[in-house]
């Protein structure tokens, strides 16, 4: 495995969705030379690929990277990473790239933004992702899951809340979703210049007359619940403080 990570490396990025389609742009924008497979292509193709190989990048469901290198990919002598956030899979390293990935492809200097977190046991980033210029830390396997519920509450449970607004706004106010696109850049600009000061409305206020009159008008809406949710954790937030 040393002599493997000495060398110039080879990679094979297996998969075809949204992660290995943005990786695969990466690599491009920064000359990384690489080859690929994925279920589309021929199973036979998959071996000579993955013997060559010095780096194979799992880039498939979590749920199916495991059983896949288990069978596919036994024989391989390469260093073997996933981008799982929340996955530790013996002889397989992780590296969640902590960032979202849209249908549409990304700047080259946006790929280069984001911060791998990696799992603590790995080798060092120049040797498990040789090439790649991005900022890195390391995070210790029993912490991951918690770490990776934190990145989808935050990232994902968000996207929730705006889809919300945004088709709400549209079906029930007739007011354009892109009227709340304003109120949506300021929030992420004052989270990205201060985020322990961005909180604002109600709960930043201790306003309990408001609280109940918006829990009042989400009776029967299935975000009810979500909204007092929100109040609970703050509040058991609050007390912890105090």
């Amino acid at each position: 495995m040393d002599l493997i990570m000495r060398q110039v490396p080879t990679y094979l990025i297996i998969g075809n969705g949204r992660v290995a389609r943005h990786m695969c742009r990466y690599f491009e924008s920064l000359d990384i030379p690489y080859t690929q497979w994925h279920r589309q292509m021929p199973q036979s193709a998959l071996a000579p690929l993955a013997a060559q190989a010095s780096h194979i990048l799992l880039l498939i469901r979590d749920d199916a990277i495991e059983s896949f290198a288990a069978t596919h990919l036994a024989a391989a002598d390469a260093l073997k990473i996933h981008f799982s956030g929340a996955l530790h899979a013996a002889g397989i390293y992780g590296a969640h790239p902590l960032m979202t990935f849209g249908a549409e492809l990304y700047a080259p200097e946006k790929y280069r933004d984001i911060h791998f977190i990696i799992d603590a046991d790995a080798p060092d980033f120049a040797d498990l992702l040789p090439g790649l210029p991005n900022a890195h830390a390391r995070l210790d396997p029993a912490q991951k899951a918690k770490y990776h519920a934190l990145c989808v509450m935050a990232g994902n449970f968000s996207c929730l809340l705006w889809q919300k607004l945004f088709d709400t706004l549209q079906s029930e106010f007739d007011i354009p979703a892109a009227a709340a696109r304003p109120y949506l850049s300021q929030q992420t600009e004052n989270l990205l210049a201060d985020y322990a000061a961005a909180l604002t409305g109600p709960l930043a206020r201790g306003d309990a007359a408001t609280i109940a009159r918006n829990l009042a008008a989400l009776k029967g809406d299935e975000f009810q619940p979500v909204y007092q949710a929100f109040v609970t954790a703050y509040t058991g937030k609050q007390e912890k403080a105090s």
